[in-house]
């Protein structure tokens, strides 16, 4: 079925191909936003509070896109693309999606856990630069690159078990009220009204629309880069990442225009950390070698990435208790560059 796929791709005109990477990308994000939906009314359902479902199920659900893809891509033979999407995701939530959600309307602080899940968001992202560093062979890092070890992969996943339960830990003494005008917007009654099963059928079809999609999507991006002439990992940290980013941007843009500014930083927070732990550590972890990070990615990405992770932190710390809008535009503007840099300096 693989190898008949990749023959329809490769014989496939300009237009055709990218009417179906554009077509995946959107099929992609509609998938994730509805196992988002299902997943909160499932757990509405089932007893469990809306404070636990925010800190836990909507950044998991949010990040399925990112890990689906970057699993099947590393399944695959494609580590670039893998840890390309990984990394790319969290420049495009932190820059992009948070950027443009300050633009639209200033985002309110709750500095305690903020400062709290911010710092861990750093230091993930400090670790996975750290773990794809070539420690034996440092003087090379710029020509050869590194590689994230499988079993570092391995270690992310139980890191990422821990984080969820002190996740959950943390969320059960936090204020309920205050949790729950975060998601406040939430329809009250299709949660009422819809049967467990009926919401398990319905996240089934979730799922398929995610990891289908994503199937058909490596293969499109792994052509138009070969066409293109340009690395697949590059393509991954813009295109894919952006796409695979969508469900976080819909969030935020969403909560920003609702007044509900806690709720888009919260998830972009998560899903950064996930990004991480979750993304890349499962794709390192079903690769035998682990995954391989090109002279690039030192020279680019990883700076990049950082450069815009520290970028928030400073904001946090100067901001007061709200992100304003000065703020998202130098968020947006560091992104732009990082794009910018993505293809010139190819």
């Amino acid at each position: 079925m693989e190898e008949w796929l990749a023959e329809i791709v490769v014989v496939s005109s300009w237009p055709l191909l990218a009417g179906l990477i554009v077509l995946c990308l959107i099929v992609l994000a509609q998938g994730a936003g509805w196992l988002v939906d299902e997943a909160v009314t499932l757990s509405k359902r089932s007893g469990i509070p809306k404070v636990i479902i925010g800190a836990t199920v909507v950044s998991l659900g949010t990040t399925t896109p990112e890990a689906v893809v970057s699993v099947l891509a590393a399944f695959q033979g494609r580590p670039g693309l893998a840890l390309g999407n990984a990394v790319g995701s969290i420049i495009c939530d932190t820059g992009l999606i948070l950027g443009l959600a300050c633009l639209i309307s200033p985002l309110p602080l709750d500095r305690k856990i903020v400062n709290r899940q911010g710092w861990i968001q750093f230091a993930c992202g400090i670790l996975l630069v750290l773990v794809c560093l070539p420690w034996g062979n440092l003087g090379m890092v710029f020509v050869d690159g590194g590689r994230m070890p499988r079993w570092v992969g391995f270690a992310f996943l139980i890191l990422l078990v821990g984080y969820l339960i002190k996740s959950i830990r943390w969320a059960g003494r936090e204020d309920l009220p205050s949790a729950d005008v975060s998601l406040a917007s939430e329809p009250q009654e299709s949660a009422a009204e819809t049967s467990i099963p009926l919401v398990i059928v319905k996240l089934a079809g979730a799922v398929a629309l995610v990891v289908g999609s994503s199937w058909v999507l490596i293969p499109a991006v792994s052509e138009a880069a070969t066409r293109l002439q340009v690395p697949e990992a590059i393509i991954a940290a813009t295109l894919v990442a952006f796409g695979t980013s969508l469900p976080e941007l819909v969030t935020a843009v969403t909560a920003a225009y609702q007044g509900h500014g806690e709720l888009a930083v919260g998830n972009v927070v998560g899903a950064d950390i996930l990004n991480v732990l979750f993304v890349a550590g499962a794709a390192a972890a079903v690769t035998q070698g682990g995954l391989l990070a090109p002279s690039h990615f030192f020279t680019l990405y990883f700076p990049s990435m950082l450069l815009v992770l520290l970028v928030f932190r400073v904001g946090i710390v100067l901001s007061g208790d709200r992100l304003r809008r000065p703020f998202g535009v130098v968020l947006l503007g560091t992104y732009i560059v990082v794009s910018v840099l993505s293809y010139v300096g190819r």
